[in-house]
């Protein structure tokens, strides 16, 4: 399904449509409607219960999203947090220099000075896009956070966080006093980042203000015990450096022994085995368009020792798109915030040495994912379309609907309302045939749909009191007892947690 398709399919069910549009809309903001919030919900918990669920010492905060300019320049972000942008001197639009490059150079321009990017445009007699002439101005470097003047007097700069990440940095030393004093701690935040994007684009994926799920491990270097047995034997889709440069796109199936023994670390590679088993076994995206995409030298984020990040093919987009990352980041962070604050960020292990944490940390974008949760799992059959989501996942887990209004509505709306105080989201639909109905909750992602009829509501009969539920993916249908039908799909509806 193409891109504005697809985005024409969302808006329409309510999952998501641009924000302030009455006024034309805001570019790079977008607002989610009832399905929508409720999908990401879902998406968060089950992020939530996959990755803290690695241990009982990973927690999840909710810091502040505002960040006092020291933070950011100690961080890094002030000098670093950068995107190359050019400018049109005959009608003065503004550009990405790697948007523009993306035909001539699919590689991108990651690592190339502005000079370089500079060369490059004048070479490849790249014409503004908006008026066709070729005058376009020198890169410069675009620093892409949101500032603020803080407080009543406005003397105070701040700055909206560019990544959650910093939030959980800050709060380290307090996590370890309240914690239990061990290594490795894990502290997670799902919030709200802010990046002031030249080009905002590809719907979900570029945009102003995003939700971030992010997982910071801090460990000691000297010893991060994992369990690397129970994942030795695993492949994982790779595509390393070296066969990029070989011009390979497709990623090689490669053992995480093998990955130990190319180099990698056995706590890097153990994590980039959950992190491809969160994608592949419960977000369900097909494994052969999963990838785990290396980054070099020159292409990885500033503050990263090793970077890969975890790629799925969409076809509304044209290929393989971030999703989510594992990154090595050292002791980068807390050595920046410990000069920048002036206070010592080690902590004495339990056999009494002194040591500054490395991190390891494991990136999620949650705007993202459900973008391609919706491009890889809504499906055409015949003339409906289905939203296959894990039942875990959807927005609505069951439709109930009363045959005949008059006959069944009341028996159906007390079932409605019974299953909701067990805790399970249910919409009641009497709008149209049957067919009708089934096919917005098919669209809508629902997995199971109750109808209620006349053996239902029978004063006598073998079917008095069932309901007949069909289920979304396959159509098949069967009576259940009214009295079964919670605990029949209770557990499907909770999340998968890590094993191994």
């Amino acid at each position: 399904m193409k891109s504005d398709e697809l985005f024409a399919l969302l808006r329409r069910r309510g999952v998501l449509w641009p924000s302030a549009e009455i006024y034309g809309g805001a570019q790079g903001l977008y607002d989610y409607g009832p399905l929508g919030t409720a999908l990401k919900r879902r998406i968060e918990d089950t992020w939530s219960a996959w990755f803290l669920g690695l241990s009982e010492d990973y927690h999840l905060i909710e810091p502040a999203e505002i960040l006092p300019e020291a933070v950011v320049r100690a961080s890094g972000h002030l000098e670093n947090f950068t995107d190359p942008e050019v400018s049109c001197d005959s009608c003065h639009a503004v550009f990405r220099a790697d948007t523009l490059l993306e035909t001539v150079r699919p590689e991108g321009v990651d690592g190339l000075s502005a000079a370089r990017i500079g060369t490059i445009l004048a070479e490849s007699s790249i014409s503004c896009p908006s008026c066709g002439k070729r005058t376009l101005s020198v890169p410069r470097p675009f620093n892409m956070m949101f500032g603020l003047d803080f407080g009543v007097t406005g003397d105070e700069r701040v700055y909206l966080q560019p990544e959650t990440a910093q939030g959980s940095y800050l709060a380290f030393a307090r996590m370890w006093d309240v914690g239990r004093h061990a290594l490795p701690l894990g502290i997670a935040v799902i919030g709200r980042a802010y990046r002031n994007e030249i080009a905002p684009r590809q719907v979900l994926f570029r945009m102003r203000a995003f939700t971030q799920a992010e997982l910071q491990i801090f460990f000691d270097p000297a010893a991060f015990p994992v369990p690397f047995d129970s994942v030795r034997q695993e492949e994982l889709p790779v595509l390393r450096v070296p066969a990029r440069e070989r011009g390979q796109e497709s990623p090689e199936r490669v053992s995480a022994e093998k990955l130990v023994e190319s180099g990698l670390p056995e706590f890097y590679v153990y994590h980039m085995v959950q992190s491809y088993r969160f994608y592949r076994d419960v977000l369900k995206y097909p494994a052969d368009a999963i990838r785990l995409f290396e980054k070099s030298d020159a292409e990885r984020a500033f503050y990263n020792r090793i970077q890969f990040d975890v790629e799925v093919h969409l076809e509304s987009l044209g290929g393989y798109k971030e999703l989510g990352a594992v990154h090595y980041r050292g002791d980068y962070d807390l050595t920046r915030h410990g000069q920048g604050s002036a206070k010592d960020l080690s902590v004495t292990a339990k056999d009494g040495h002194r040591v500054l944490p490395h991190v390891l940390e494991l990136t999620f974008g949650v705007d993202r994912n459900l973008w391609a949760l919706a491009d890889t799992h809504l499906v055409r059959d015949g003339d409906r379309s289905v939203w296959k989501l894990p039942p875990y996942l959807a927005p609505v887990a069951l439709g109930v609907f009363p045959l005949l209004r008059k006959e069944h509505t009341a028996y159906a709306r007390a079932l409605t309302a019974e299953l909701a105080r067990d805790g399970i989201s249910v919409e009641f639909d009497d709008a149209g045939t049957i067919g009708k109905r089934y096919a917005r909750m098919d669209e809508a992602g629902t997995p199971y749909c109750v109808t209620v009829d006349g053996g239902t509501v029978a004063s006598e009969g073998a079917e008095r009191g069932t309901v007949t539920v069909r289920l979304r993916d396959t159509k098949a249908q069967e009576r259940v007892a009214r009295n079964d039908l919670a605990s029949r799909i209770r557990s499907s509806l909770q999340p998968p947690r890590p094993s191994g």
